[in-house]
Parts: structure tokens; sequence; C-alpha cells
């Protein structure tokens, strides 16, 4: 059976670039890059190599990228780290990723609300901004939705209201369709995960301004400046600059290409399945993103029909504790628990071809159906 791959928010298949670029590092080039032998010192010119590349297509300094395990981890670091060394109120838009949500909840933060299209309320946040803040996180793109933050409006207002704080933006879903470089190009920390741009699964980083100072959460041998101690993982940090650069290079091409695919499947969508509806403004989305609601479906029971013929995608809700729980993000944005379990992310990427849309729209409408022919409540056409 051929595989119908919707899940590129999850994780986007290895790139060649990144795949060539590892292979030596998984085989004949195995030196730890704290050593000192001709084999370490190669390792360790291969991270400095690759810390020039993030740093450029990030548009920071080389000494400001940090490595670590992937973007939970880097978003972990940026939170608790600032925090350990400034002592503070912490503030975060309700739709972030666990990774920040958690640990902002975690230090007793403050979350603030977003619009119906999951945008962030900009009054909201300048009233939660004060001297006592010391930390500001929203992500430039959602991992649910798509819908792209006003970051520079948000350093700026910052900057104004909560002057000793620093800005942090999880960058994980925006990398692969927006210039992060421009768009963030105030933000004090920057966290990536390489999966989700066609590198591997495993490592990722962290932008740290000059200048600031974070308090590890990982100590030991002093890697990365002492920000991160651990041995580098050479093959995966060499893996994802050469994704990332491959990215950059042809975002323009494929931000264009998947454009027009995402509107195709989310328009024959809605357009062929009864109350099929998207979630958030389609305008204010990444290109990857196509994120609907479907009423009187059940997502969990579509997904394994969707499996079962090839279609990957999920939900954008979690199971916690045995019982379905509606997303945190729909929540957030004013969507109805019930309409929230219907939740269906489809989440494009650069391998996603016309025949990857042909199929979700063959498929999708017809196991829908077979799913409201089992129900009496289902909404009809």
């Amino acid at each position: 059976m051929t595989t119908t791959y919707l899940d590129h928010a999850a994780t986007t298949p290895v790139r060649p670039d990144a795949f060539d670029a590892m292979v030596p590092w998984l085989r004949e080039r195995y030196g730890n890059p704290s050593g000192s032998h001709a084999l370490a010192r190669a390792a360790r010119k291969a991270i400095d190599e690759a810390r020039d590349v993030v740093a450029e297509c990030l548009g920071r300094m080389p000494r400001e990228i940090v490595f670590t395990s992937g973007g939970t981890e880097a978003d972990n670091l940026a939170v608790t780290g600032v925090v350990g060394q400034r002592r503070g109120a912490v503030v975060c838009s309700a739709v972030e990723h666990h990774a920040v949500l958690h640990a902002v909840e975690a230090l007793g933060g403050r979350t603030v609300g977003v619009d119906p299209g999951g945008r962030l309320d900009l009054d909201e946040l300048v009233e939660a901004l004060d001297d006592e803040v010391c930390l500001v996180s929203v992500m430039l793109a959602n991992n649910e939705v798509g819908t792209i933050q006003p970051v520079g409006e948000v350093v700026r207002l910052a900057r104004e209201h909560a002057p000793g704080a620093v800005v942090h933006s999880d960058v994980v879903q925006a990398i692969s369709w927006l210039d992060v470089a421009d768009l963030a190009a105030e933000v004090d920390l920057l966290a990536l995960s390489a999966h989700k741009f066609g590198g591997p699964q495993g490592v990722g980083a962290l932008a740290v301004r000059e200048g600031i100072t974070l308090t590890p959460l990982l100590r030991g041998g002093g890697q990365e400046r002492e920000r991160r101690s651990g041995t580098q993982n050479v093959a995966g940090i060499v893996g994802m600059a050469a994704a990332l650069r491959a990215t950059v290079r042809e975002r323009a091409l494929t931000v264009a290409r998947v454009t027009r695919l995402r509107d195709r499947l989310a328009d024959g969508l809605t357009s062929t399945v009864a109350g099929c509806t998207e979630s958030g403004d389609r305008s204010n989305k990444v290109a990857g993103s196509c994120s609907l609601l479907l009423a009187d479906i059940e997502t969990e029971a579509l997904l394994v029909l969707m499996d079962q013929a090839g279609v990957c995608a999920t939900a954008g809700s979690s199971c916690a504790s045995g019982a379905m729980e509606p997303s945190h993000v729909l929540r957030a944005m004013g969507v109805s628990p019930e309409l929230a379990l219907g939740s269906l992310r489809l989440s494009l990427g650069w391998t996603t071809s016309e025949a990857d849309v042909d199929r979700a729209l063959e498929v999708i409408p017809a196991l829908v159906g077979r799913l409201r022919d089992r129900s009496p409540l289902a909404v009809r056409p």
C-alpha cells in the first residue's frame, strides 16, 4: 500500500542532503568532539562548521548557537534557564507547545489568550506585562493550527512594558515556511528542532542572544560554552545543518508549491464533507497547515480508518488519563469541546505531492461518510 503522509508537523522525512552529510559520522568518523586527537578534532570542526550554518540561517552569531537534543529541551532551557538567572514572573501565550506551556506552568507563570483565529490578544499581553516579568514566550507559528503570531510586536511591547524581560520564541513549526531571521530578528531566544524541517530526530538548537546568561539544565562536561553539557550528537548536528541550509535555500519555491496543495486540500474537503470547517484564519497560517473541524465525528475513530487506508495524519486533541480531552489550543480559540474532539490536523511538507492530495480527497470524505452512517446524530449533506 502506498503511504500518503500528511503529518509533517509531527515529523518530516529526512532530506537527502541531511542523510548524505550524516553517513560518514555514523561510520568512519566516530571521534568524540571533546577529545584532542585527530578523529576528535575532525568531529569538533564539523560541529563548528554546522554551528556557522545554523547561525547564518537564523541571522545570529555562531557563538550564540547552543545545540540540544531537540525543541523540547531548547524550550525548557530557555524558560527555566532565564528564570534561574533573573528571577521573576513568566508570561506565555495560551496556545504554546507543551514544552513551553508546562515549563511556564511549573514556574507559576501566566498565559495570555488568543482570538478565534488563534492570534495572540495583544491588549491582554500588555495587561500581563510589568517590571516583575523576566520572560515572555510566544511561538512564531502554532504546531496545531498553523497560526502565525506577531512576534515582532510582542518584542516591541515587551521592551516597552517589561523592560527587564527576555523574549523567547519557539520557531520549530515556522522555520520551513517563514523567514525566521527577519521575522524574529529582535527575539532574544529562538528554539528549533531538526526533524521538523528534514533533519534527524533527537537534535535541535537554542539561539541565545549575546549577553544573556542561562542556568543550564545539564551539568557535567561544560560543552556548548557550559550552557549544555554532554557529548554532542555530531551526526545529528551535521544533518540538522545540512537540512536547514536546504530548507532556507528552497523555502520560497516550497512555500509557493505547498500553499497551492494545501488550499486545494482544504477547499476540497470543506466543500465535499458536510460540517467540515477550517480552524483558524488560512490567510494567517503557515503554508503546510490544514487544520479542520469535523462536526459529529470523533477524530480518533477516523484516524484509525485513515491509517488502514494508508493516510497518515493526526488529531488536534490528546488522550489524557484514558479519556479524550479537547486540545488546549482549540479551547483557547473558543472552539466547543464537542467540535474540538473532531479536529483533524493534516500537515504538508517538502515531500507532499499532488498525488498525496488526490488520495486524501478520495479517502477522507468516504471514511467520514462511513462513520456518520453509524451515527444517528451525524450531520448530513
